[in-house]
């Protein structure tokens, strides 16, 4: 009896962040069709770029395997989708609903804590983009681009790069103080697009700028979804999962600590 005590609550705190969860999904229930953008964006690309593009560039060697354009930017693509589905709700709608809405203000006055709204915002956004991610991969694999099983790694893969993603995002996001401040993230997400090795071999970037490349977060993923896509594995995979982790638990406690500043009298 003292032990089932005591494990309640426990059990509790691993419950709260997910009424934010459900609120969420009740929230979009009626306008679940802004969600179809997240799942036709990356599609849009494989298309013009992957198919397009790749009858241009023909095939290219990747870790000892020679593969064709799409199945190479393929990958990239994926993790762009991790990356954009996180941030999303991370970022503006987190805004909104902190500054404008006030959601936050009725959340905070029932049982849950600063660390109950990151925690439940962050996994919110990981639900989203690993259903764009899942829906991507899908994509791939009809399109013959999933060229090991391996693959079955990269949903997984997916939603760490949305983790890193999210919590970054969302502790970012608890220091702005109006729309402005978004276009800093504007300013950051497009030269990740660019220069992260998904659309080039990073071999195909100057020496000096391949070095800032390979400690950007997106390329993390891009290496990793890449890896697992291919079926290209090998030891150093882990330094980049452990970026991507490192990214999202610094993200979610100075999250956690800013939203109590902030809301909480």
């Amino acid at each position: 009896m003292t032990a089932t005590l005591r494990i309640l609550p426990f059990l509790s705190w691993r419950r709260r962040p997910w009424r934010l969860v459900e609120r969420n999904v009740l929230a979009y229930r009626r306008i679940w069709y802004i969600f179809l953008s997240g799942f036709a964006e990356p599609l849009l690309f494989l298309l013009s770029i992957g198919v397009g593009v790749g009858k241009l560039v023909g095939d290219l060697h990747v870790g000892g395997h020679l593969v064709e354009y799409r199945t190479f930017v393929a990958p990239g693509l994926l993790a762009i989708a991790a990356m954009n589905g996180s941030l999303l709700d991370t970022t503006f709608n987190f805004f909104v609903k902190m500054k404008y809405s006030h959601t936050y203000d009725g959340v905070l006055a029932s049982p849950l804590t600063p660390r109950d709204v990151a925690v439940g915002e962050i996994t919110w956004a990981l639900l989203r983009g690993a259903a764009y991610s899942a829906a991507f991969l899908l994509t791939m694999l009809a399109f013959g681009d999933l060229r090991s099983w391996w693959s079955l790694l990269a949903l997984p893969g997916a939603v760490l790069i949305g983790f890193g993603f999210a919590g970054v995002g969302l502790a970012a996001t608890t220091f702005m103080r109006s729309f402005v401040d978004f276009d800093y993230v504007n300013m950051a997400m497009i030269p990740l697009f660019l220069f992260s090795a998904t659309f080039f071999p990073l071999a195909r970037y100057p020496a000096g700028l391949q070095a800032v490349i390979r400690f950007t977060p997106l390329y993390q993923g891009v290496v990793l979804e890449r890896s697992f896509v291919i079926g290209d594995l090998h030891w150093t995979l882990l330094a980049n999962a452990a970026y991507l982790v490192a990214m999202g638990v610094i993200g979610l406690r100075i999250a956690s600590r800013r939203i109590g500043l902030l809301l909480q009298p």
